[in-house]
């Protein structure tokens, strides 16, 4: 009788699951930082940090350090390729380079601002790029009184509630390496546009833009033709990113925290909240959550995560677990 010859198990012949990402947990991704050295001080981290975000040296260090300076090394590469590109082109070349764009995405109270800002601090430290800007897209909401003429205010945050036009054109601008191009200015206190006041943005060696919908791709047009989006002038991507249920309870808790800060002021859009209960007023801040918030990260912010060159995912202390960066 011959010899029966089985096959090893179906486990044995799988391979890994192939995915666009390295993923990384925290300490991995907090060794390459290399002997990358800490520019900023604990009283630095704490002026940059947002309301209720939890962000000290220990977590510039491992997460912030490693990323600035991978960032500088896709910097160093760009410029690299700027040069060959214009070696290529002889004298038809570029005589100036053009901005290094960054784009970072996430949900409200999720902490994006926050890791915009510690970007921006720690970039401008290197000397090869010491010119880093920051715009929200904040700036380009409707103002409220079209908001409010086209229905939209309870969709405030949603895409359409932006001018994307004037968004996308003011980031292609500053990427043609115009000289000066500005942008409108939002006050969080009135809850508005600031008539008459604009944001000068000269010639920076690198622009960071935070916003909500960043990373979404163009719609098409009344023709049907593709156009370019905002997210397609970006050289490298960052989404922050974290369980809806532990962004909500960030939401409240910042919403608590305003109520008795910045809510107090006189001119503030929200004072009124500060009238009521805390009851009455979390009350609003959960409906707020539930019917505009969420309804925003699940149909239009989590869905552009994928899009994201690096996706920092956070747990429920707010502290950042995980890292998955794209692939070249």
């Amino acid at each position: 009788m011959g010899r029966v010859i089985t096959s090893p198990p179906r486990s044995a012949h799988r391979r890994p699951e192939a995915t666009p990402y390295v993923d990384l947990t925290r300490d991995e991704w907090s060794a390459l930082r290399a002997k990358t050295p800490l520019p900023l001080t604990a009283d630095e981290v704490e002026r940059l940090r947002g309301l209720g975000d939890v962000i000290d040296l220990d977590e510039v260090r491992d997460v912030y350090l490693p990323l600035s300076r991978l960032l500088n090394l896709y910097v160093d590469a760009n410029d690299a390729l700027r040069g060959s590109l214009n070696t290529f082109l002889g004298e038809q070349g570029t005589q100036y380079g053009t901005p290094f764009v960054i784009g970072v995405a996430g949900s409200v109270a999720v902490g994006k601002s926050t890791v915009a800002r510690l970007l921006q601090a720690l970039l401008a430290r290197w000397p090869e790029h010491p010119r880093v800007e920051l715009v929200t897209t904040d700036g380009f909401l409707l103002p409220m009184a079209e908001l409010e003429k086209r229905g939209l205010m309870a969709r405030k945050g949603f895409p359409e509630s932006y001018d994307r036009r004037a968004l996308t054109r003011f980031v292609a601008d500053v990427k043609a390496g115009k000289d000066n191009v500005t942008a409108p200015v939002y006050s969080h206190l009135t809850y508005d546009i600031v008539p008459g006041e604009r944001l000068t943005v000269a010639r920076p060696d690198i622009l960071i833009v935070e916003g909500l919908n960043v990373l979404q791709p163009a719609l098409p047009g009344s023709d049907g033709r593709t156009r370019v989006g905002l997210a397609d002038y970006f050289d490298f991507s960052v989404y922050v990113d974290a369980r809806p249920q532990d962004i909500r309870e960030w939401y409240l808790n910042r919403f608590r925290r305003l109520r008795e800060t910045a809510f107090q002021d006189p001119s503030s859009y929200f004072r009124k909240y500060t009238q009521v209960s805390e009851e009455e007023a979390l009350a609003y801040a959960r409906r707020t959550w539930h019917t505009i918030n969420e309804p925003n990260l699940i149909e239009n912010v989590a869905p552009t995560r994928g899009r994201a060159t690096l996706v920092i995912r956070k747990g429920p202390d707010h502290k950042v677990q995980r890292v998955r960066l794209r692939k070249l």
